[in-house]
């Protein structure tokens, strides 16, 4: 669960960020993408949440 919450509040911060710029492009489109599987929690959200935990685990043993 923190895990997730910590990730909304950096995908959104994100996301504001790269709209307050008008930055427009893959790394953009991918923040966006990102905040709204959190946000919403759909099917693919459980998908998304496994693959940031795998991710964030595995930056934790370096």
């Amino acid at each position: 669960m923190a895990v997730t919450v910590s990730m909304v509040l950096l995908f959104g911060a994100l996301l504001a960020l790269l709209l307050r710029s008008k930055t427009l492009g893959a790394g953009s489109a991918f923040v966006a993408a990102m905040f709204g599987f959190y946000l919403a929690s759909s099917g693919a959200a459980d998908t998304v949440n496994a693959l940031m935990r795998a991710i964030a685990a595995a930056l934790n043993n370096i």
